[in-house]
């Protein structure tokens, strides 16, 4: 971009700003990014200002982790071959290739529009002679041009959606990639094709697609549109059609080989990012046990709450002076319960899930760290070897151009993706809590009233009996 850089086309740009961009550029490129000193853009800056969660694993979570009031101004990210002369040719709905920096530009006065609409249903169970497996029903709906119809219905089973994850990270390393459920069956399920095991991953599934959808960069990743549009013989197909093995195994080993090195100057930002990945993975670890115990033992004074209204009522058969107040009692019990089984069911469909959902994210953001630290770790090996002359020169300086060029993207997209992915963490927890709050203060609030309105009644049933006595 010469001596106009990132700051210069942004103020060109007025009030456009960067929905997203593609993690990676193509190897070949030149090494010069262009992009604004210090970071890269996204729906929030991730420049070089320290991250927050670097107090170490001993900490709480920092207040940031719940302050939503933050005002931030948004970075303009562009890429580095635009000019001022092709501003009008970014499109939102521009199709990406997997290796190419795309930005996908929005006006501020134009309104957030959804355009791509997915719906996971409809679950299937399949038995063959070699195996029992479950598909769920994929329903599509878009107004963008780059698909072929409005509308498209595919089946699709675990295995698919297991590929799905693997081409994302594969073509996006330092992007954080939504996490699907467990592959395995969950502890305390008895069976594993249960109706309450599929429900459960069908909404994980449901929810695993459209937070890809509403990604600025995953969502036009080429691989997650034949996922939802191409038929089961097609993208059995497009399967084939990915690195061999040979290729898969010395990728594997290259990966392993850098992770053995390790990086010896991980740059600061990324070092505060790591220690605010650990706290958070010990304490929404330690949230999420609390939150299944909480859950288990409201589940068991359910149980046992069950039963003491059919003895209320045995019991009033044999007290003919307490009939009444023991039915009394027991329907005080039966609305109770039906009250503690609404709660539950909160708990169970609004708290841990999304609890569960970030311990699985935690896991995805260790793996994203570890990728980044790969591609730098395979530069420094680089720089190293020319720095000691072991081997050609101009193509080690070419190689390292090439890597240098990769990394900084890699970290470009990961700081933007953090910044992103905090701002989601933020309010989807403070939400889940807030709303539990809500429902528990409604639950008391039921029962205290249940109990006054009978207690009321007694007494006052109390006073008129001890009238006509006087009387």
């Amino acid at each position: 971009m010469g001596t106009l850089g990132g700051a210069g086309l942004a103020a060109a740009a007025g009030p456009a700003r960067t929905l997203g961009m593609e993690g990676e550029r193509r190897a070949s490129l030149p090494h010069s990014s262009g992009l604004p000193a210090g970071g890269a853009g996204g729906e929030s800056p991730g420049g070089t200002a320290p991250l927050s969660g670097s107090s170490g694993s001993s900490a709480l979570l920092q207040a940031e982790v719940l302050d939503l009031d933050e005002d931030e101004d948004d970075l303009e990210v562009f890429s580095k071959d635009a000019s001022l002369m092709d501003m009008n040719s970014f499109s939102p709905v521009m199709p990406t290739s997997p290796l190419s920096m795309i930005n996908q530009v929005k006006f501020e006065d134009e309104p957030d529009l959804k355009d791509l609409f997915i719906t996971v249903d409809e679950p299937e169970s399949h038995v063959t002679t070699i195996e029992t497996f479950i598909t769920y029903r994929i329903i599509t709906k878009t107004t963008r041009g780059e698909f072929d119809s409005s509308e498209f219905e595919v089946r699709r089973r675990y295995q698919d959606f297991l590929w799905l994850k693997g081409k994302l990270e594969e073509a996006h390393p330092t992007l954080i990639i939504p996490p699907l459920p467990e592959k395995f069956i969950v502890k305390g399920m008895v069976e594993r094709f249960n109706d309450d095991f599929i429900e459960t991953r069908r909404k994980a599934l449901h929810k695993f697609l459209n937070r890809i959808a509403d990604h600025p960069t995953l969502t036009f990743n080429e691989d997650f549109k034949v996922f939802l549009t191409a038929q089961a013989w097609e993208l059995s197909s497009h399967k084939k059609h990915g690195p061999g093995l040979l290729s898969r195994m010395g990728q594997t080993v290259r990966a392993v080989a850098s992770s053995m090195r390790g990086v010896k100057n991980r740059p600061e930002e990324f070092m505060d990012m790591n220690n605010f990945i650990e706290t958070f993975s010990q304490k929404i670890n330690l949230i999420d046990k609390i939150s299944q115990r909480i859950y288990k033992e409201e589940r068991e004074y359910f149980d046992e709450m069950k039963e003491y209204g059919p003895i209320h009522i045995l019991w009033s058969a044999s007290e003919e002076d307490l009939v009444d107040t023991l039915k009394g009692v027991a329907s005080c019990i039966d609305r109770c319960c039906k009250a503690t089984e609404k709660q539950m069911s909160g708990v169970s469909e609004a708290l841990l899930p999304v609890v569960h959902e970030y311990v699985l994210y935690s896991e995805m953001l260790m793996g994203v760290m570890k990728r980044r630290d790969q591609i730098q770790a395979e530069l420094d090996s680089k720089v190293e070897a020319l720095n000691y002359r072991k081997a050609d020169t101009d193509l080690l300086t070419e190689e390292i151009g090439k890597l240098e060029d990769k990394v900084e993207c890699a970290n470009n997209a990961l700081k933007a993706d953090w910044e992103r992915w905090k701002q989601n963490m933020q309010n989807d927890i403070k939400s889940a809590f807030t709303d539990m709050a809500e429902e528990n203060i409604h639950y008391y609030e039921q029962c205290l009233a249940t109990w006054e309105s009978f207690l009321t009644s007694q007494t006052d049933l109390h006073f008129e009996e001890a009238s006509e006595d006087k009387s």
